[in-house]
């Protein structure tokens, strides 16, 4: 019996039918099969590839070679989607590499009849096709792509996978090893990134882009030339030497490096899979693709992206204990108070977003000019990049204005304030407000660290104020942690909400705390390595001894961003909340005083050193830790954090701490934002006593 035959179905797999249409194709060419991939839904559940689907794929595809006369197939999807990929909600629920090889024998089996039929077979790219979506295309002997497409590449090493239905041998078979890593891994992660339809032609992955409006029509008429012997479709010539190879993998290599440190195996064995493809089989190919993917399914990486993957797509659209969206009010109209850049950028977001009037107030007329200017100057690089049209970028324009007069909020539904993070400053400036807008109007701060509860203690109404807490830069990073004071009613927390969906933000609910969630995790990391070199430690051994786990950046970099007089600020309203957890540097306090932007310097190769003023500053004690005990230091102080805060009841459950932690921090998902690391290397119980998360959840079941 086939694999097909025999492969066990996933649990609530959402199936997406191949239907089957025979055709008869312009210019005489004959008659030709369209299979049409659809689950039935709109464009906003998008098809996805599970055993069922591909067994139903399997028996379209034998049902259009088996028609008399039929001289081409293509495949296609649902309007404006091929596919989105594998069933990774079933991926989660594999339990043994047995399965797992199966998994990935399965659609070998079925994508390879499209590589190996009596008839060449064509690959319509409509719209978005990821992963196992554009697998399928390149397993056809031939492939259009709608120019209008986007959402198409292969993200699987971000998630913690490989291309494993012929991606990894595919793709630098038909383009080249150096393209292959451009798709496979440099991509993936770099914040996943996307291609679209002109692009994948580009690099060599399509043969041909056309106009979206009559996409099919074009594509079947581009068939029957094809087929006719009209147009011979003709491919740049792949450079096989080993050298070239090696470079390539060479580069994925530095890349992946720079990127996970070696923390996520994904990466790594998509390049060798790259490497091998120079001289394998298209047999010997998938054989390892197979072997590679059942490996990395049953590791716990890929079991904590596949968590990280789901908290992205599910939790953050349905946040754990927001109102009833149905309490929320409308806004017509939105101020900010103050135009410096934080706030610059919180007006172009709402402004483009909402698409109401945005108004910004400050101090003189020159601070004002100048956020404005920001507004216009980034709208101006939007409409460059293609980014949004002529008229939208006007209309943007027109929407923000700015005033020294916070009289212009008197008519406003929303005013944020962004203002210097000091509570005196920010009480005044809520107190001034209240008196200009009106009874229904919500207030929110953009407060990083300072209570929601006492900066309300000076209004008459203190329900109506609400934290939204940005981070920065505004425009990338897509949390917004949403603070209930002691006293914030339902209607400003849902209309709070109701906003942050329509800013295409995820919103976490989150107790007025310090620091709320994500500064108050990286100020604990940030303050025990500091800790660390005060005793003693090396700045390059505390600073590197993070690097196994596969952050966005090391300890030093994050306080070169931040800027380490912000990071003092915010450390010095943590240690007067929690004294013994937070430590503040004596040499932190030094570099702030001298004015540092940070420990290093950099060279013209962009290489950190550090400086003979910044050193002078510097006083170390006598007692270094290595790499491995800054770790063990850190992840202990994180352990004990989260579970204070998850005791404190700061956010509803640990799945919450992840979500912020990836979607605030841009920590990977092979950590699962944290909390599944902390299970899985032991360090939660050795340190709290219990795991964060049961067996089974972002890891693998149990034995």
């Amino acid at each position: 019996m086939t694999t097909a035959d025999t492969f066990p179905t996933f649990p609530d797999e959402v199936v997406s039918h191949a239907h089957v249409t025979f055709v008869d194709l312009p210019l005489g060419a004959g008659k030709a099969a369209l299979i049409t991939v659809d689950n039935g839904f709109d464009h906003k559940k998008p098809n996805t590839l599970g055993p069922t689907t591909l067994r139903g794929l399997e028996r379209a595809i034998d049902t259009a070679y088996a028609e008399p006369g039929v001289v081409a197939v293509a495949i296609t999807g649902k309007p404006f989607i091929l596919a989105a990929g594998a069933d990774l909600k079933g991926m989660a629920m594999i339990a043994d590499h047995g399965q797992a090889v199966e998994v990935a024998r399965l659609g070998h089996q079925v994508f390879g009849k499209l590589a190996d039929g009596p008839v060449p077979t064509f690959g319509l790219i409509n719209g978005l096709a990821l992963g196992g979506g554009l697998e399928i295309a390149l397993n056809c002997t031939y492939r259009t792509v709608s120019k209008a497409a986007n959402g198409l590449g292969l993200p699987e090493v971000f998630l913690g996978l490989i291309p494993g239905w012929g991606g990894a041998w595919q793709v630098p078979n038909i383009a080249g090893p150096d393209t292959a890593v451009t798709v496979m891994v440099e991509n993936p992660l770099n914040q996943n990134r996307m291609l679209n339809g002109p692009k994948l032609a580009e690099l060599g992955l399509a043969d041909v882009a056309l106009d979206a409006a009559d996409f099919i029509e074009q594509s079947l008429a581009w068939v029957a030339k094809v087929v006719r012997g009209d147009i011979t479709v003709e491919r740049a010539p792949i450079d096989r030497s080993e050298s070239a190879w090696e470079a390539a993998v060479a580069r994925g290599r530095a890349i992946a490096d720079a990127r996970v440190h070696g923390a996520a195996p994904a990466p790594y064995r998509a390049l060798e899979l790259i490497s091998a493809a120079r001289t394998s089989s298209r047999e010997e190919g998938y054989a390892a693709e197979d072997q590679a993917l059942a490996d990395l399914v049953m590791s716990e990486e890929l079991r904590a992206g596949l968590y990280a993957f789901d908290l992205v797509q599910r939790r953050a659209k349905r946040p754990a204990g927001a109102p009833d969206k149905d309490l929320a009010r409308p806004v017509a109209k939105v101020g900010i108070v103050g135009a410096g850049l934080m706030a610059s950028q919180l007006a172009l977001l709402f402004a483009r977003r909402l698409e109401v009037p945005v108004v910004m107030t400050d101090l003189d007329d020159e601070r004002v000019n100048r956020g404005v200017g920001y507004v216009h100057a980034e709208v101006d690089k939007l409409l460059s990049k293609r980014r949004i049209g002529p008229d939208q970028a006007n209309r943007i324009k027109a929407l923000v204005t700015g005033s020294t007069d916070k009289s212009v909020f008197a008519d406003a539904d929303f005013v944020i304030e962004a203002v210097f993070e000091q509570m005196d400053i920010k009480k005044q400036v809520l107190g001034e407000l209240e008196s200009i807008v009106s009874s229904e109007c919500i207030l929110a701060t953009n407060t990083s660290s300072l209570s929601v509860t006492e900066m309300a203690s000076v209004l008459k109404v203190p329900g109506r104020l609400v934290g939204f807490h940005f981070f920065n830069p505004v425009a990338v990073l897509p949390l917004l942690e949403i603070i209930r004071g002691e006293q914030t009613d339902d209607a400003t927390l849902a209309t709070a909400f109701a906003a942050a969906k329509s800013l295409k933000k995820s919103a976490v609910l989150v107790k007025d705390a310090p620091a709320f969630v994500v500064n108050r995790l990286l100020l604990r990391l940030t303050a025990e390595i500091l800790s660390a070199v005060d005793q003693g430690t090396p700045l390059d051994v505390a600073d590197r001894a993070l690097l196994k786990l596969g952050l966005p950046m090391s300890p030093f970099a994050l306080l070169q961003l931040v800027g380490p007089a912000v990071v003092l600020h915010v450390l010095e309203s943590l240690n007067a909340a929690f004294p013994d957890r937070f430590p503040v540097s004596d040499n932190l306090r030094r570099l702030v005083e001298a004015g540092k932007p940070g420990v290093w310097s950099w060279d013209e190769e962009g290489q950190p050193y550090l400086d003979d003023d910044t050193a002078a500053l510097l006083e170390h004690g006598d007692d270094p830790l290595t790499d491995d005990g800054v770790r063990e230091r850190v992840l202990t102080a994180l352990a004990e954090e989260i579970r204070l805060m998850l005791d404190e009841s700061v956010v509803a459950e640990a799945q919450d701490i992840d979500l912020c932690m990836i979607l605030g921090a841009g920590y990977p998902f092979h950590l699962g934002g944290i909390t599944p690391y902390l299970d899985r290397s032991g360090v939660a119980e050795k340190t709290t006593g219990r795991r964060f998360l049961p067996p089974g959840v972002a890891s693998l079941p149990s034995p």
